[in-house]
C-alpha cells in the first residue's frame, strides 16, 4: 500500500518535474500573476535577454500597487515616478501578450481578488506572483506563494521553479466561532499563540471543523496572512463550496473539462492518516475580537486584553503603548477598510451593516477601499458605499491603497489608525503611522466610538 499522503504532499507530487542535484526540485508552475511594481522590471528583463513567454495564456498582470484609489482616476499617481511603474507595464504586457487588467479596466482589482473573482486560480494548480499575500489563494486548495521579480522572470521564461520542499504543519480550529468573531480574529489568535515566526520552513494546511465553516471570502483572509506566520503557503481542502464559488467564472472549465476537473478536485485532501511534521490546535470558541498593540501581527491580544507585561520596549515606543495598558478605550485618529485581506464584498457588507444609521466619530477620517472594481460595482448596486458615505467614510476606487504606502498616499505622521490590513509594521500606512489591525466589524465599532472598540457591544 502507498503511505498516506498530506494534501500538500500531493499538491507538491503533482509538480515536481525532475529532483535535483544537492537537493531540491523542479516544480511546475501553472499561472504566474504580475503587478505594477514589479512586472515591467521581469517582462524587460526577460525581453533584454532574449527570450520570450513560455506560454502568454498563463501569465496576467494587474494595476493595483500603485493605482490611484481616489475618484476619476488616471495614470497619474501621488507615487513620486509612479505613472512609470504603470505605462511600462501598460507596454510590456502588450508586447509580451499576456493579460492585463488596466487602471480603468471592469475587472481591475488587487490581484489575490481578482484572480479568485475570474477562476484563475483552480484547486490542485500552483500559482506564483511576487506579492507574499500570494498565498491568499490556497484556499482554493492550491499552492499559491510570493517570490521575486527575478523568480517572476524564470517561471513565465520555463514555467518552472527551482524550489525546496518545506515541512508540513496542520493548524486545526475545532468549534465553533462566536458570533462577533471572524476569519480574520482566527488567524491572529494563531499568531498570537505562536508567534509571527511559527510557521518558518512550513507550508500549512487549515482544517477542523470551524475552518469548514467559513464561505470562501472567509477562508481566503484566513490563508491570506499564512505568510503573517512566515509559512510559505497557506492552504484549504477543496469542497463543494470552492466548487460552487468557481462555476461559471471566466477561466474556469466548462462542459466535459468541468466535470474532469470536479473529479480531480474533490480528492484534494489529506489521508486520514497522514503524518504532519507540526500539528497545531486551536479551540474556536474561545477566540475573542483581536486587535494588534505592537509593530508586527503576532502582537496581537483579545479585544478585552491588556499589553503584555512582558512586552519589548521597542515597539511599544512606536506604537505609543505601556505594559498592562487596556487595548479596548485607545484613542484612534484614523479607520481603513480594504487590502487583499479585508475588502471583499462579504467584508463590506458586514460592515456596513453594523452602522444601522450611526456615524462615526468627530474628527475620524476613515476610508473604505473595496478590493476589486467587480466588488465596488456590486457593493454600490447593494447600496453599500452610501451606507459607508453616509457614516462618514470616504468610498474609492479599487487597489492596495494604504495597505502598501510606497511614497504615496498615507495617513498624517503619527495617526494611530485601526485598520483591515494584515500588517502592521512600522510606518506600513505612512511615515510614523501607528496601525492597529483587526476585523472589519472591530474597524467600524472602533470608528463609530472614536477608541479601540468591541464589535459585540454594537451587533
Amino acid at each position: 500500500m502507498s503511505q498516506p499522503q498530506t494534501l500538500f504532499d500531493k499538491l507538491w507530487n503533482s509538480h515536481v518535474v525532475a529532483d535535483l542535484p544537492g537537493g531540491g526540485a523542479l516544480v511546475a508552475i501553472d499561472r504566474v500573476f504580475l503587478h505594477e511594481r514589479t512586472g515591467a522590471a521581469a517582462l524587460n528583463s526577460l525581453a533584454e535577454a532574449g527570450r520570450k513567454v513560455a506560454d502568454p495564456s498563463r501569465v496576467f498582470a494587474v494595476t493595483d500597487h500603485i493605482v490611484d484609489t481616489r475618484p476619476g482616476r488616471t495614470d497619474k499617481t501621488l507615487m513620486p515616478g509612479g505613472q512609470a511603474f504603470i505605462t511600462e507595464t501598460r507596454a510590456a504586457a502588450k508586447a509580451s501578450g499576456i493579460t492585463l487588467f488596466d487602471v480603468n479596466d471592469p475587472d481591475q482589482g488587487i490581484v489575490h481578488v481578482i484572480s479568485p473573482e475570474l477562476g484563475i486560480v483552480l484547486p490542485g494548480c500552483t500559482l506564483i506572483a511576487p506579492d507574499s499575500h500570494t498565498c491568499t489563494q490556497g484556499a482554493f486548495g492550491a499552492l499559491a506563494w510570493g517570490i521575486g521579480s527575478s523568480e517572476a522572470e524564470h517561471a513565465i521564461a520555463t514555467g518552472t521553479l527551482r524550489l525546496t520542499k518545506p515541512k508540513s504543519m496542520r493548524v486545526k480550529f475545532t468549534g465553533k466561532l462566536n458570533r462577533a468573531v471572524t476569519p480574520k480574529d482566527m488567524i491572529l489568535t494563531l499568531l498570537a499563540q505562536y508567534g509571527a515566526a511559527g510557521g518558518k520552513g512550513h507550508a500549512v494546511e487549515f482544517a477542523g471543523e470551524a475552518v469548514l465553516a467559513l464561505d470562501m471570502e472567509g477562508r481566503m483572509t484566513l490563508c491570506n496572512m499564512a505568510t503573517e506566520f512566515s509559512a510559505m503557503s497557506g492552504f484549504i481542502a477543496p469542497d463543494n463550496k470552492t466548487v460552487d464559488y468557481l462555476k461559471g467564472r471566466r477561466y474556469a472549465p466548462v462542459g466535459a473539462d468541468w466535470q474532469q476537473a470536479l473529479a480531480s478536485w474533490l480528492v484534494l485532501r489529506s489521508d486520514a492518516n497522514a503524518i504532519f511534521d507540526q500539528e497545531i490546535e486551536i479551540d474556536a470558541s474561545a477566540i475573542t475580537p483581536m486587535v494588534s498593540w505592537g509593530t508586527n501581527p503576532g502582537q496581537t491580544i483579545g479585544i478585552d486584553g491588556v499589553v503584555p507585561h512582558d512586552a519589548e520596549a521597542a515597539p511599544l515606543e512606536y506604537i505609543g503603548l505601556a505594559r498592562g495598558q487596556a487595548i479596548k478605550g485607545v484613542p484612534i485618529d484614523a479607520a481603513f477598510i480594504g487590502s487583499c485581506t479585508n475588502s471583499r464584498l462579504s467584508d463590506l457588507r458586514r460592515a456596513s451593516a453594523m452602522f444601522k444609521g450611526r456615524k462615526i466619530a468627530d474628527g475620524i477620517k476613515a476610508i473604505c477601499v473595496p478590493g476589486s472594481s467587480g466588488v465596488k460595482r456590486e457593493a454600490e448596486a447593494e447600496g453599500i458605499d452610501l451606507i459607508f458615505k453616509d457614516a462618514g467614510f470616504e468610498w474609492r476606487e479599487s487597489g492596495c491603497s494604504m495597505c502598501f504606502y510606497a511614497g504615496g498616499e498615507s495617513f498624517a505622521a503619527g495617526s494611530r489608525v485601526i485598520s483591515t490590513t494584515n500588517r502592521n509594521f512600522e510606518s506600513r500606512q505612512g511615515p510614523n503611522v501607528r496601525t492597529h489591525i483587526a476585523s472589519p466589524e472591530t474597524v467600524v465599532a472602533s470608528a463609530i466610538a472614536g477608541v479601540i472598540a468591541d464589535p459585540e457591544e454594537l451587533i
